[in-house]
């Protein structure tokens, strides 16, 4: 097996339906890599299960309950044989024309020191979603973003490293982390790494999965020849009640902590922390 596409459900049945047609006849019909597709259902509560049990070629595996976004990926790639893994979030879509996935391991296949790789994903206003072009989150990083200096100053080395938005996107060139919504991952390079950290239920896994994968030698790339379609938001915040939303959002910050814990709680001083903490607390 060259590739297993890992598709992560929870109550997404029509966003299933859209992206399994659109990888079919997009991608799959056309490729010359040997692939599967496996639908990771995390307890969903609509119709998804029935859904995907009568799709051809889609292997379903059920969780019992909702532990979240690693813990759900972590159910297929446990054990997964595929030389490459992709994680692939249902509110994706993919081109007639652009979203060959056979670029993307042929560049793998080429360049062993590359542990992870992105195609570009663009966003429904035809815009990048920058989520996939991603710096490491450290607490400078993070300050310019959120106070706005890296809108700004987008071409700003300094100021622009929360996203790399000094970088061309339209050239092949390493960055520090992508999203889990569309990365393509070395399999053989897991074991090596380790599996999705499950303390993060949902936000920061993909993030710290990237800085773990440097840390072991290995390279995130960013490849802007491919291109898929994410539908972001449209099946999360802008479309939750506002109890839902509340929740959500709480997730967001919550995980921000959680990730600058693991990564810098030992590298800074207590102060920073506490900064931290409260400025996370007001943008709840």
């Amino acid at each position: 097996m060259d590739l297993s596409i890992i598709i992560l459900n929870y109550n997404g049945k029509t966003w299933l339906e859209r992206l399994l047609p659109s990888l079919q006849s997009n991608w799959l019909n056309r490729t010359k890599f040997k692939t599967e597709v496996v639908v990771v259902d995390n307890a969903s509560t609509d119709e998804s299960v029935a859904f995907i049990e009568k799709q051809t070629g889609v292997r379903l595996i059920c969780s019992d309950s909702n532990g979240g976004f690693a813990y759900g990926n972590n159910l297929a790639i446990r054990n997964n044989p595929a030389r490459y893994i992709m994680l692939l979030n249902s509110d994706t879509e993919f081109l007639p024309s652009g979203s060959n996935l056979d670029q993307l391991i042929d560049y793998m296949d080429a360049e062993p020191t590359a542990g992870i790789i992105t195609p570009s994903l663009r966003l429904d206003t035809g815009l990048l979603d920058p989520a996939c072009h991603r710096g490491e989150s450290t607490p400078w990083a993070a300050f310019a973003y959120f106070s706005g200096l890296e809108h700004l100053f987008p071409r700003s080395k300094r100021f622009g490293q929360y996203h790399q938005t000094y970088k061309s996107m339209h050239e092949i060139h390493d960055i520090d982390a992508c999203t889990g919504a569309a990365m393509l991952v070395r399999n053989d390079a897991v074991s090596k790494v380790g599996l999705l950290d499950e303390r993060f239920f949902m936000y920061a896994e993909d993030i710290d999965w990237c800085k773990r994968f440097r840390e072991s030698g290995y390279r995130v790339v960013f490849y802007p020849g491919v291109t898929l379609i994410h539908h972001k938001y449209q099946s999360g915040l802008r479309n939750m009640d506002k109890k839902t939303k509340k929740v959500t959002r709480k997730w967001f910050y919550k995980t921000m902590l959680q990730y600058y814990d693991k990564h810098y709680r030992n590298k800074y001083p207590a102060f920073y922390r506490w900064a931290l903490k409260g400025f996370l607390a007001l943008k709840r």
